[in-house]
C-alpha cells in the first residue's frame, strides 16, 4: 500500500500514471495486433471486427461499475486508515465479478446475432463480426476479474503489477495472433475466429497471473473466502459509485453505434476507415486517460483523509499535465494523420483516406477530451459519479440526435459527423468543469467543530 496523502502530488500522479499508461497501451495493442492481421483478410473482416469490438464498450461499462466503485471506495478507506473495510470491499467486488462473468457469457450468446444484424448491411461483414465475438466472449467475461483485482491495487496506490500482467497478456496475444489468424506454422488459418480465440487465451493467462500475485505477494487486500457471501449493503455502496461511471462508458457505446449506423450506407471501406481511425484515436487518448486514472486514487485517498487542499491541487496539476500531453498529440496528428493509420489499413487508399480525415478533424478536441477525462477521475475520487454521467449524456443532445437528423438531409457528407463530434466534446468539457466546481463547493467543506471542542 502506498500512502498518497503525503508528499509531492505531481510525483504521485506521474508515478501511477506511467505504469497505468503502459498497461493501457498494451491493452489497446490487443485490438491493434488483431486488426493488423485481420486487415490482411479484407475490408469486410476489418469492418466486422470493428463493429464487434464496439460491443466491448458494453463490457467495459459493466467492468467500470465494479472497477470505479472498488478503486474509489478502497482508496477512501486507505485514506482514513480503515484496513478492514478496504479488504471487505475487495472481496465483495471479486464475488460480484464472478456473477457478472456468468451473466456476460449468457447475455453475449443471446445478443451476438441481433447486434451484428443491426451493425451492417454486408453479409460478409456481419459473418466476420459474429465469428470474432463468439470466440472472444470468454475473454470479455474474464475482464471482470482482472478489473476487480486491478482496481483494488489502484485504490491502494499500486499500479505496476497490473501493468506487468497486461504486458504479458499482450505478448501472448501477439504470439498467438499470426498462428491462429494467419495460420503461421500450422497452415490452418482461422481468420477472425483466430483473433477472438487468441484474445481469450491471453486473458485467461492474465487472470491466472494476477490471481497468483494476490495469493503470493499482495498483503494489504487479500482473498478471504469468508467474505464472499453477498453483503448487499456493500454491493449498494459499490454500485452507487460505479453505476453512473458504467453508464458513462455505456453512452460511449451508444455514440460509437450511432456513428456506425449513420455511416453504414457509405460502404464497407468507410466503416473500415472509421474503425482504423478510432483505434488510433484510442491509443492517442491513453496518456490523458492514464493521468485521469492516476488522479482518482490520489484525490480519493486525500478525500478520505480530509486533506481538501490537496484534492483541489491534484485536479489543477492533473489538468495541466493532461492538457500539455494532448496538445502535443494534437500537433502530431495534424502533421501526419495518414502515417498513423497506414499500418492498420493494409495500404487500402479508401480506408486510409477515411481514417486520416477522421483523425484530422477529431484531433482538435484532444485537449477538451483530456479535460473530460480528468473531471471524470475527480468525480470518482469524490465518490459521486452522477455528474460525469450527466455530462456524458449531454452528447445525446449535442451529437447523437443532430447527427441522426442531418444524416437524412440532402448533401449529407462524412465530415459532418466528425464536426458534430468535435463540437459536442468541447461543450461537454465546459459542462464538466461547471459540474466539478459545484461538487468542490458541496463536498470539500471542512466540518465545523462543536462549540465545546472549539473552546
Amino acid at each position: 500500500m502506498h500512502d498518497l496523502t503525503q508528499g509531492s502530488i505531481t510525483r504521485h500522479i506521474i508515478k501511477m500514471a506511467v505504469p497505468i499508461c503502459v498497461g493501457m497501451l498494451f491493452q489497446v495493442a490487443y485490438f491493434l495486433v488483431d486488426l493488423y492481421f485481420v486487415s490482411r483478410v479484407g475490408d469486410a473482416a476489418i469492418a466486422g471486427v470493428g463493429a464487434a469490438g464496439t460491443l466491448n464498450f458494453v463490457v467495459m461499462a459493466l467492468t467500470q461499475v465494479l472497477g470505479v466503485g472498488t478503486a474509489t471506495l478502497i482508496a477512501q478507506a486507505v485514506g482514513r486508515k480503515d484496513h478492514a473495510d478496504a479488504n471487505l470491499l475487495f472481496n465483495q467486488s471479486f464475488a460480484m465479478s464472478a456473477l457478472c462473468a456468468v451473466l456476460t457469457m449468457v447475455g453475449g450468446w443471446l445478443a451476438i446475432g441481433p447486434y451484428m444484424q443491426a451493425m451492417g448491411t454486408d453479409d460478409a461483414m456481419r459473418a466476420a463480426g459474429t465469428s470474432y465475438l463468439i470466440w472472444c466472449l470468454p475473454g470479455l467475461a474474464l475482464q471482470f476479474a482482472i478489473n476487480a483485482m486491478g482496481a483494488a491495487l489502484r485504490g491502494t496506490g499500486i499500479a505496476k503489477p497490473t501493468m506487468i500482467v497486461q504486458m504479458l497478456t499482450v505478448i501472448i496475444n501477439a504470439v498467438l495472433a499470426p498462428v491462429l489468424i494467419a495460420g503461421w506454422g500450422t497452415g490452418k488459418p482461422l481468420g477472425v475466429a483466430g483473433a477472438g480465440l487468441a484474445t481469450s487465451i491471453a486473458v485467461v493467462a492474465g487472470t491466472l497471473l494476477l490471481t497468483g500475485y494476490f495469493l503470493k505477494l499482495e498483503k494489504y487486500v487479500a482473498f478471504d473466502f469468508s467474505q464472499w457471501a453477498p453483503r448487499f449493503a456493500v454491493w449498494g455502496r459499490l454500485l452507487r459509485v460505479g453505476l453512473p461511471a458504467g453508464g458513462e462508458f455505456a453512452l460511449m457505446f451508444v455514440y460509437m453505434a450511432v456513428i456506425y449506423v449513420t455511416i453504414r450506407d457509405f460502404g464497407v471501406a468507410t466503416q473500415a476507415g472509421f474503425n482504423v481511425g478510432s483505434r488510433v484515436m484510442q491509443a492517442i487518448f491513453l496518456p490523458a486517460m492514464a493521468v485521469a486514472f492516476a488522479t482518482s486514487p490520489v484525490a480519493a485517498q486525500n478525500v478520505g483523509a480530509r486533506h481538501f487542499d490537496r484534492v483541489r491541487e491534484t485536479f489543477r496539476i492533473s489538468v495541466a499535465i493532461s492538457s500539455v500531453l494532448m496538445l502535443a498529440l494534437t500537433l502530431l496528428t495534424q502533421i501526419a494523420p495518414a502515417l498513423l493509420v497506414r499500418p492498420l489499413a493494409n495500404d487500402d487508399a479508401a480506408v486510409i483516406s477515411v481514417g486520416a480525415e477522421f483523425l484530422t478533424y477529431i484531433s482538435w478536441n484532444f485537449v477538451a477530451q483530456g479535460i473530460v477525462f480528468t473531471c471524470s477521475g475527480m468525480f470518482q475520487a469524490l465518490g459521486n459519479t452522477v455528474p460525469a454521467l450527466v455530462s456524458s449524456a449531454t452528447r445525446l443532445i449535442t451529437f447523437a440526435i443532430p447527427v441522426m437528423i442531418v444524416a437524412r438531409q440532402p448533401g449529407f457528407q462524412l465530415h459532418h459527423v466528425w464536426i458534430a463530434s468535435m463540437a459536442s466534446v468541447a461543450l461537454q468539457a465546459l459542462f464538466s468543469l461547471l459540474l466539478l466546481r459545484g461538487q468542490f463547493r458541496q463536498r470539500l467543506q471542512p466540518v465545523p467543530l462543536p462549540a465545546t471542542a472549539a473552546a
